[in-house]
């Protein structure tokens, strides 16, 4: 289902991301997930390929940071 907010998103998504890659996960998904006919692990996976165009993640840390 579509989140409305950043509160809804996963822990998965709020515990590593930061807000701004949350919003676009959030995005991402909620576009892939009427675009898809409510695929829910489609719209995951789009979701995460958004992040990943602007953010990368910290091995050590497991955190995500912006691309530099």
């Amino acid at each position: 289902m579509p989140y409305s907010s950043l509160k809804d998103l996963p822990d998965s998504v709020r515990d590593h991301l930061p807000r701004h890659a949350q919003e676009i996960y959030r995005a991402a998904f909620n576009s892939a997930w009427d675009d898809y006919e409510h695929d829910e692990a489609r719209a995951h996976r789009v979701a995460w390929a958004a992040v990943k165009n602007k953010y990368e993640k910290d091995e050590d840390s497991g955190d995500w940071q912006a691309k530099h």
